[in-house]
């Protein structure tokens, strides 16, 4: 079962989609009931996606070698996502009070429902990822675990690594997180970035006092 709740709070952000558009395809309004049939579509795409990373798509533990002890395992932090998604909750509420209490013309309340669909599309996407992403450090290389509809499994070996970054996108910065980036001296094609990291700098000076 993946990490957190998914399935739960999947739900809370896609059953409200789903009654708005019940609301806009049953109750009679000013606006065309098939505006509805998006709303409702968009609502159970959320749930469903949220139920199946819930309950099937969880990362699973990479089998250790002879001699080898896992040091550290995490998660990537959820805050880029849930900043996201916060972002979206003010501009979504704005066009629905701009379509149904106001007489604006339909472009305000379009152009704030897309930006505001955008940031939570964004943050959903992150979350779902981050819940099925998992990173291990053992004392002998790095792993890192995804798991959607099939197992991506990619490792680094400590004798290969050649270069331990930290990047920080802006919003990481506000919410106080980072990435990781660990490649090897393969041409730089084989590199592993782990994102979203509490406490960047000690957890790369973690892996650079395994190297």
């Amino acid at each position: 079962m993946a990490r957190g709740l998914p399935a739960f709070w999947s739900s809370i952000i896609g059953v409200p989609f789903i009654g708005v558009g019940l609301f806009l395809y049953l109750a009679e309004t000013n606006h065309p009931a098939e505006l509805g049939i998006p709303f409702i579509l968009f609502g159970i795409f959320i749930v469903g996606v949220g139920l199946y990373v819930h309950y099937i798509a969880a990362p699973k533990p990479p089998k250790l070698r002879e001699n080898e002890e896992l040091i550290d395992d995490r998660h990537p932090t959820q805050r880029v996502a849930l900043a996201k998604i916060l972002v979206s909750i003010p501009l979504l509420a704005l066009a629905l009070y701009l379509l149904f209490h106001t007489k604006e013309p339909y472009v305000y309340p379009t152009i704030a429902f897309i930006t505001g669909l955008y940031f939570l599309s964004e943050g959903l996407q992150t979350y779902w990822t981050n819940s099925l992403t998992k990173y291990y450090i053992t004392n002998q290389r790095i792993v890192k675990e995804y798991r959607l509809l099939s197992l991506i499994r990619r490792e680094i070996p400590f004798g290969k690594v050649r270069a331990v970054e930290i990047r920080k996108s802006p919003t990481e910065a506000i919410v106080g997180l980072g990435n990781v980036r660990v490649a090897s001296g393969e041409g730089g094609t084989l590199e592993i970035v782990m994102q979203n990291i509490e406490n960047t700098t000690d957890f790369a000076d973690k892996i650079r006092n395994l190297i």
